[in-house]
């Protein structure tokens, strides 16, 4: 008979940059109950509205610079129509951002690692130049092998 486990924790980040940053490892680290799960799920949820998380490219740096590139482009700071100004010119956009790329992922778990393609990590999305700390909220879930 399996056995079915739930877990929450919350996995705080060191502040970052503004930039993609990948993060896979850390979350891993974070979460060394996966080790337990056969078949499972991870949700990943950022507590805040100026970055976002994102799965892409893991190997090449090029990548993330140019994820940051198009989107300083497609999302510009100081842009005439902007209302909310007052916590700085990277505030909107942020916030912009982060709603294009979302708050979340929800990742397979499969003989007790994440499950992710060859080339795929997962992105710490920091959208504000000095945007501190950030927290996720992990939940995992599955059966234990």
């Amino acid at each position: 008979m399996l056995r079915q486990m739930w877990l929450q924790r919350e996995i705080t980040l060191e502040p970052r940059p503004r930039g993609f940053h990948l993060i896979s490892r850390e979350v891993e680290a974070a979460v060394p109950e996966l080790e337990q799960l056969e078949v499972g799920l991870l949700h990943l949820l950022i507590r805040h509205t100026s970055a976002s998380l994102a799965l892409n490219e893991n190997a090449s740096p090029d990548v993330r610079e140019d994820f940051e590139s198009w989107f300083n482009q497609a999302v510009p700071e100081r842009a005439s129509y902007w209302t909310h100004t007052l916590e700085g010119p990277d505030d909107m956009p942020a916030h912009l951002k982060a709603a294009l790329l979302g708050p979340s992922l929800t990742l397979p778990v499969s003989g007790g690692h994440l499950a992710l393609g060859t080339w795929q990590g997962i992105y710490l999305c920091e959208h504000r130049d000095r945007g501190g700390g950030r927290s996720l909220m992990a939940t995992a879930w599955g059966s234990e092998g």
